[in-house]
């Protein structure tokens, strides 16, 4: 079984900075992509940015020149550093992990979400 933990939310005031971490674990072969989704109170899940094994990366046009993802293939790690955070950055940040090979089956996973709250 493969399980995603999150770490490194919390509460920041407006123009700080936060650094999320996700690690992969389990007989994992490979991962295709890695990235962070969030979901605000009433709205729904959308993408963050996110890194394919080759380094490639997608952000939203909202953290564009603000959030910075990152990747150790090597650990099964992806981070995403934060910066110039705004309030309308809060929200349940969740880690995916798309395409992991475990043996012959190839799986997407997502982990249990860490709360990001931007807040004077």
């Amino acid at each position: 079984q493969v399980q995603l933990v999150e770490s490194g939310g919390g509460l920041v005031q407006p123009g700080g900075s936060l650094r999320l971490s996700c690690v992969a674990s389990g007989s994992i072969v490979s991962i295709y992509a890695m990235g962070w989704y969030r979901q605000a109170p009433g709205k729904q899940r959308e993408l963050v940015a996110v890194v394919t094994s080759g380094g490639s990366t997608t952000y939203a046009d909202s953290v564009k020149g603000r959030f910075t993802i990152s990747r150790d293939n090597a650990k099964n790690t992806v981070y995403l550093q934060m910066n110039s955070l705004k309030p309308e950055d809060t929200a349940v940040y969740y880690c995916n992990a798309d395409r992991v090979r475990v043996g012959i089956r190839l799986d997407n996973y997502w982990g249990q979400g860490t709360q990001v709250t931007v807040s004077s």
